[in-house]
């Protein structure tokens, strides 16, 4: 493989799953790469997504793709680890903790082999124990190792909001942070729609602010990858279009906020662990971590979680 096409990015995706690919397909038809190489060590299967990817090339924005070997990570802008052992339905991503460990083992080391300056995106479950792992195996400064985190949780969130109070859920602003996992937090007194928090909009539109219809809603969230997975045995859009979002907010230096896993110090309390809060994302990665002013009870379930979390890393030895 030559060098870094002229023009745009390049993106390598190590892992040619359902997620990795159906990301490749979401970056080349928002055309957000001019490269994006594919690593995978079933060869033959990358090289298949490979050419089916660029046969839709016609009807989408032009881009070079290819199948690579952990050297195409050179001058890679970021490089995305959507790698895992498989998870069974109904099983804890925290279960998977000590199989995917092992795979980070072999894939960090060989990309900061050759890449030492781009940044990090992991995907792989448990994302806030592997992305603490990834930041130290890489030894990567801790604003270019970024987990997709709750984003995709906190888009579940607005999506559901939006629904229940029959509005465009783009129009809803609504967090969920800490774990992406089973201890993670609904930001509910943050909540709100138009600049109008939540319990104010609720008589605005006649439906009734019900902390347990919200409970409900909330479950719904925590819950949809199982129920996804149990459905379809996985789940690959919502995450492939979270992740394309992160990486526009990236490529195009957007100072986005966006509720990614990342490396926090002293956040209520919090330290040393990686846990998705609100970020502001741009070229250089993270930017700046959001302290968000959260109510008394939040506060409690956000270092819940955070503890849940460094249990599995130490058990790791991390």
């Amino acid at each position: 493989m030559t060098g870094k096409a002229v023009g745009g990015p390049k993106i390598v995706i190590v892992g040619a799953g359902f997620v990795g690919t159906t990301f490749a397909y979401s970056l080349l038809i928002h055309g957000l790469a001019s490269q994006i190489v594919i690593i995978d060590v079933d060869k033959e299967r990358a090289e298949g997504e490979v050419m089916d990817l660029n046969h839709g090339m016609p009807f989408a924005y032009p881009a070079r793709i290819q199948t690579g070997e952990y050297s195409d990570c050179k001058d890679a802008d970021i490089i995305v680890i959507a790698v895992d052992k498989g998870q069974k339905i109904q099983q804890s991503r925290l279960e998977l903790a000590a199989g995917n460990f092992e795979l980070l083992k072999q894939i960090v080391p060989s990309i900061t082999e050759y890449n030492s300056e781009g940044i990090l995106l992991v995907v792989t479950n448990p994302l806030d124990v592997m992305t603490y792992a990834a930041l130290k195996l890489s030894g990567f400064p801790p604003n270019r190792v970024i987990g997709s985190g709750t984003i995709l949780d906190t888009a579940r969130l607005r999506y559901l909001l939006g629904e229940y109070l029959q509005v465009d859920p783009r129009n809803v602003h609504a967090y969920v942070i800490g774990e992406h996992g089973d201890s993670e937090v609904p930001v509910w007194s943050l909540a709100n729609v138009a600049g109008i928090r939540l319990k104010d909009y609720c008589p605005i539109c006649k439906v009734p602010y019900s902390p347990e219809d919200l409970n409900d809603l909330f479950l719904k969230v925590r819950n949809a990858g199982y129920e996804i997975a149990k459905r379809k045995g996985r789940t690959n859009y919502g995450v492939a279009l979270s992740l394309t979002k992160i990486v526009e907010s990236i490529v195009r230096d957007e100072n986005a906020i966006v509720t990614v896993s990342c490396l926090l110090q002293d956040y209520y309390d919090v330290r040393n662990i990686c846990l998705s809060v609100p970020v502001v994302l741009n070229g250089a990665g993270v930017k700046e971590v959001i302290r968000l002013p959260l109510a008394g009870d939040e506060v409690a379930a956000f270092q819940k979680s955070a503890v849940v979390v460094k249990k599995v890393a130490d058990s790791l030895g991390l």
